[in-house]
């Protein structure tokens, strides 16, 4: 077995955020102001009377990117204010903080961090609107950031506390999702590709469609996919001929769907969470997985079992998935200023290659190489397709936000899928 140098056996007794790592945009459709939320006007609105909205200007994308309102009762904090005395409070993930840069934080600035976790964003997304949840700081995905924006549960970010800033990739810094950086500052990034068993399966990068090898009756009982609605599906219009993840032509979710329906008939897929663990172990044998899952599925391996085994395929000229998520500031935190001072923290690059080294996620950082990432995850040459690179992010495509009627047509899709699985 492949030893962490901090050990991170442990972590498969909690169900911890690459469990659920995204819910797609509509799993929070039904919390107040989305419609507000969509996109927001381009400049200062006014403190809205009797609890209204900013004005919608349409879902964001690359293609239509969204300045986010601010609002005059809500502004940020002054410049050169001094930290508070905490304790800071996150709203996060299960483990997705290396504790090793929570501890190194409460000693720096001689306070303590109160880690609430959730499971599942669609739960966190709803705490927050409902006030069920006191924090500071909470990592969400950016589908949901207009809706909370609109809701007015997050306070501008000040960028003079943020001079780490400048380590992310400049397209971050200024993303379509929120231009100028208003609300939020990214966290983690990934792709979603194919990970597979060396030992039992060809190389899926050789195949015309790498995503046929799913669709192959000789792997029965050992293909794993995510249990994500959005994306599955997303990956199923992409083996049809159909490319964009986001499509809103019902004709082609449909189909897609009976391209998921027919996977099942042939192979008995399964669909489920944990699969680096599963693939590791030998149980799935070929998964859609995320990038950060098949960085740490080698701690996982049976005792004689070496990482060469694994493999991750995400096509070299892209087009798949690839996005990140976010770190917000509560429009109601005790600690602003020791909010500001851990998002900073979070941006220093020595930090994040320590959380990255056991996350196994990549923050997007200019200015360290792919062979700094390799080493600091300690990741083997046969996964090195599982760094995320600027150029990614340009090729990629992210999972977007969906008008509510055809969000609902996937829904209905899968949960037709999945009846039968």
């Amino acid at each position: 077995m492949t030893m962490h140098p901090e050990g991170r056996a442990a972590r498969a007794r909690a169900i911890s955020r690459r469990e659920f790592l995204r819910r797609s945009a509509a799993t929070a459709l039904g919390v107040s102001g989305l419609s507000a939320a969509l996109a927001a006007c381009r400049e200062r609105a006014p403190a809205p009377a009797g609890g209204g909205e900013a004005t919608a200007l349409g879902l964001a994308s690359p293609d239509h990117p969204v300045t986010l309102p601010l609002y005059d009762d809500l502004p940020p904090i002054e410049d050169g204010l001094p930290p508070e005395p905490g304790p800071l409070r996150i709203f996060n993930w299960n483990d997705y903080i290396y504790k090793k840069v929570l501890k190194a934080f409460e000693a720096e600035y001689g306070v303590g961090i109160e880690y609430t976790q959730f499971s599942g964003m669609n739960e966190a997304i709803a705490k927050v609107q409902n006030d069920t949840v006191r924090f500071d700081l909470f990592f969400p995905t950016i589908e949901n950031l207009p809706k909370l924006v609109a809701a007015k549960k997050l306070q501008p970010l000040n960028h003079s506390y943020l001079p780490n800033l400048r380590n992310v990739w400049p397209r971050l810094r200024d993303p379509w999702y929120d231009r100028g950086a208003r609300y939020s500052v990214p966290y983690m990034t990934w792709k979603t590709g194919i990970g597979f068993r060396r030992d039992h399966v060809p190389d899926p990068g050789e195949l015309d469609m790498p995503f046929d090898i799913y669709w192959d009756r000789r792997w029965r009982g050992r293909v794993n996919l995510l249990d994500e609605y959005r994306e599955t599906i997303g990956m199923a219009l992409v083996r049809i001929g159909v490319g964009d993840m986001n499509t809103h032509d019902e004709d082609a979710i449909r189909r897609a769907g009976e391209a998921l329906n027919e996977l099942n008939d042939l192979v008995d897929v399964k669909v489920q969470a944990g699969d680096y663990q599963k693939i590791a172990e030998g149980q799935a044998w070929v998964t859609y997985s995320w990038s950060g899952n098949m960085n740490y599925a080698q701690y996982y391996l049976p005792k004689g079992v070496g990482p060469e085994v694994l493999g991750f395929y995400y096509p070299p000229e892209g087009g798949w998935e690839v996005s990140n998520d976010l770190i917000v500031i509560s429009a109601d935190a005790e600690n602003p200023v020791l909010a500001h001072l851990f998002i900073d923290f979070l941006l220093d690059i020595d930090n994040g290659l320590t959380n990255f080294g056991y996350e196994g996620y990549q923050p997007p950082f200019v200015g360290v190489s792919e062979e700094e990432w390799l080493e600091a995850g300690a990741i083997p040459d046969n996964l090195r397709s599982t760094i995320v690179t600027e150029r990614d992010f340009e090729r990629g495509q992210p999972i977007l936000a969906l008008p509510p009627a055809i969000d609902q047509i996937y829904q209905d899709v899968w949960t037709a899928f999945k009846a039968g699985v």
